[in-house]
Formats: structure tokens, sequence, C-alpha cells
């Protein structure tokens, strides 16, 4: 069984086709995807179903919305122990200003931040800007 087939046996999703092809892309690539990039490289492909899939897998908690300060919604692979409509992906993204590619930043946890009383946080997102270590080089 493939690692893809695995991820939707552990979610208890159907095995389709384009679930198969979507997750196969988050695992051949270690960057965040925006919609478009995944409806050019998934091939001929309703929209619509895209958007369905991705709605699902980030509710299912096998992808999460990777916030990188752009106007580009993209998505990432969860690697942690997100779980159906709860995701623990407390990590800052980076933005490469020269290739454009997100990454997540697992291994960085973002710092806790204490509000002024009366306020209350439902979520926070830490985006690094600056060039990757591929473009550095």
């Amino acid at each position: 069984m493939s690692k893809s087939e695995n991820i939707l046996k552990k979610h208890q999703l159907r095995k389709t086709q384009i679930r198969l092809d979507v997750l196969s892309l988050f695992l051949s690539n270690n960057q965040a995807m925006s919609h478009a990039q995944l409806e050019s490289k998934v091939g001929s492909i309703d929209r619509v179903t895209l958007y369905r899939t991705l709605k699902t897998f980030e509710e299912k908690g096998i992808i999460h919305k990777a916030i990188d300060g752009t106007d580009t919604m993209r998505y990432a692979l969860c690697h942690g122990e997100c779980e159906e409509h709860h995701h623990e992906d407390h990590h800052p993204h980076f933005h490469c200003d020269n290739c454009g590619k997100t990454l997540c930043l697992d291994q960085i946890e973002v710092p806790n931040i204490h509000l002024p009383k009366g306020f209350s946080q439902s979520s926070s997102h830490l985006i690094i800007k600056g060039i990757c270590e591929v473009c550095n080089e």
C-alpha cells in the first residue's frame, strides 16, 4: 500500500484518483502549493473537484493553510498531530523572495504571545521572508 493510500485509510477517506494524485504531489514536493500550482501539476481536473479535495484534506487534518504574507493561499502537508477539525501546525512559514517557494519550518515553534487583558487569541501566524538555502547557494 502506498503512503498516499495509507493516509487516506488513516483518515477514513475513499480512495479516488484525484485524492491519490494530490497527496502524491504533497508528498513529493517539500513546499507549500497553491490551488493553481496543484491544478497545473495534476493535469486535467475540474477546478471545483480540486477545491473540494483540498477542503476535505484540510478538515481531516491532512493539510494546513500555509499563510506566507502573499495574496495566494497555499497548502502544505501536516507533519504533526493534526486531527480532524484541529490543526497542530504551530510553526512558522518561510517565503523565499527570490524563487517564491513557501516552506514549513516544522523544527521552529511559534513563540507564545501574551496578549493584554481582555484579548483572546484564535490563531497566530509567523511568516519569515528572505532567501531560501537553495537560492543562497
